[in-house]
């Protein structure tokens, strides 16, 4: 049988339900973090932890042979998904949970929009409008002028704009190398990028905030391995609008352990921003062209 035919769209959207719940987990470990911890250094202790789970391709990455130009990739993936981790931690801690999982949405569109400008992909009217509705989602999320627009908010818009750009990078990369070295790969290149910040300025962690990273860790690591097992059940126009069920736990987990108010106009902005998303992947499966737009969850941390 082919791969086409072993795919099952109801498995793709089981899986991709499962991947929201952990990926929701891991926001709400962070939020449960707090602010004692620097964000530099909250980044910097989940990708050390993370590292463990590279133990299985120790073999494969000795056995390496990577040109200058790969290095060269990797090494600036890894300082773009370093800042944009970084900025994560810091809104993460600072504003609602489900402001931080609806913009962080926005990384598909800075996707598109950097794929025209530094790949020479051409964007249709169609996807311009897609594009122009989801920053018009993002409006509806941050209201300047009607709310109070916090540095949190800035920084998510920083960390698409940051995922967004290391997400490009390793399409360019995929072409040369596996997906598990381009994940092995970023692991240690964010760890290595995290380091020099986060020891600038060191607070000494608990055992209990060692222990929500740990879980930070393993929730993340486990939601991207659910992940591929969605893509691999189901093309991406398929499960890309079951993401917007991870805003709904979002606000949920929100109000019932952190006392967050319930604002529609998220959830509105949120849907807004999911809908022009899962257009726009469903026009490239349409078109049958190589897809680029990525999953939602797929630049979280």
């Amino acid at each position: 049988m082919t791969a086409e035919q072993n795919k099952n769209p109801s498995w793709g959207i089981f899986w991709m339900i499962v991947t929201g719940l952990q990926f929701v987990v891991v926001t709400a470990l962070v939020k449960l973090l707090g602010t004692r911890i620097p964000a530099p250094e909250a980044a910097f202790l989940r990708y050390v932890m993370g590292l463990v789970f590279l133990i299985p391709m120790l073999g494969t990455l000795t056995r390496l042979r990577l040109t200058r130009q790969d290095l060269a990739l990797f090494g600036v993936r890894g300082l773009a998904h370093s800042l944009a981790v970084m900025l994560w931690f810091y809104a993460m801690a600072r504003i609602p949970i489900a402001d931080v999982t609806a913009m962080n949405y926005l990384n598909p569109v800075y996707v598109t929009l950097g794929a025209a400008l530094f790949l020479g992909e051409k964007l249709a009217l169609r996807r311009i409008l897609a594009v122009f509705a989801a920053l018009n989602g993002a409006m509806n999320i941050m209201r300047p002028g009607l709310r109070e627009v916090g540095a949190g908010h800035f920084a998510m818009l920083f960390t698409a704009i940051a995922f967004g750009a290391s997400y490009l990078l390793a399409k360019n990369l995929s072409d040369r190398c596996s997906a598990g070295v381009i994940v092995a790969m970023l692991s240690i290149t964010v760890t290595i990028g995290l380091a020099p910040v986060a020891v600038l300025n060191w607070v000494q962690p608990t055992w209990a905030e060692l222990g929500i990273l740990a879980g930070v860790a393993c929730f993340a690591t486990g939601g991207h391995y659910t992940m591929t097992l969605a893509f691999r059940a189901a093309p991406l126009a398929v499960t890309q609008p079951v993401t917007f069920l991870q805003l709904v736990w979002a606000v949920i987990v929100g109000m019932l352990f952190f006392a967050e108010p319930f604002d529609p106009w998220v959830m509105v902005g949120g849907l807004v921003i999911v809908g022009s998303v899962s257009f726009i992947s469903w026009r490239e499966a349409v078109l049958k062209r190589k897809e680029l737009t990525p999953p939602m969850p797929a630049t979280k941390v």
